[in-house]
């Protein structure tokens, strides 16, 4: 199936592996888009669609960023909102979400991923693909959720935290913000603002 291309549609901020599932995204949606925007790739297409500069975009457009960096999102969303552009959430029909969830502007959900009942998304969080997050669980701003992640009910994720694919948030425990949970990791313990943890149980790495 291809993109339905089209000007006034929206723009993947990100043309990389997160920006191509994205466009996945607003295919199963039928969602129209007008291209991608990434310094990296600009000037060449990705999938059939043109790729500018980000600060090409038209004022007002509509987007989504498409990058799995939690410092990356942050910058550019706030740069193209400064700039009077629209961010907007995108959630794969084959996701679910439970009732009485809500996600802020600019979310990102991927497919079979589930989103239980009473959950909180910041703007411009992620939860990709396959990933769980439990009851009542709080996921702050710019917060990136891998694959296969499970987030436990009442667990707090603040600002800019990362959990890597497959690992495990037990019920209750807050990730703290700019920390990272690595992939398979279990998370027993609360873990502090800016710490890397790794393991069963996690434990943070010596840096």
């Amino acid at each position: 199936m291809a993109a339905r291309r089209d000007e006034t549609g929206l723009w993947i901020v990100g043309a990389g592996g997160v920006g191509r599932e994205t466009l996945d995204v607003c295919l199963a949606l039928g969602r129209a888009v007008a291209g991608f925007a990434d310094d990296g790739a600009a000037g060449h297409e990705v999938r059939g669609l043109d790729v500018r500069r980000p600060g090409d975009l038209p004022e007002a457009a509509p987007f989504v960023v498409a990058i799995a960096d939690a410092v990356a999102r942050a910058r550019l969303a706030g740069e193209l909102l400064a700039r009077g552009l629209v961010a907007e959430s995108l959630v794969h029909p084959g996701a679910g979400v439970a009732p009485r969830t809500s996600l802020a502007e600019g979310c990102l959900v991927l497919w079979g991923a589930y989103l239980s009942s009473d959950v909180r998304l910041g703007s411009h969080s992620q939860v990709h693909y396959n990933a769980t997050v439990g009851h009542d669980a709080a996921l702050a701003d710019h917060v990136t959720v891998y694959p296969g992640a499970n987030i436990s009910g009442s667990v707090v994720l603040e600002a800019g935290s990362t959990v890597g694919s497959n690992a495990v948030v037990l019920q209750g425990r807050r990730v703290g913000a700019g920390s990272f949970v690595g992939a398979g990791a279990v998370v027993t313990r609360d873990v502090a603002a800016g710490e890397v943890v790794a393991g069963s149980p996690a434990r943070p790495l010596v840096r």
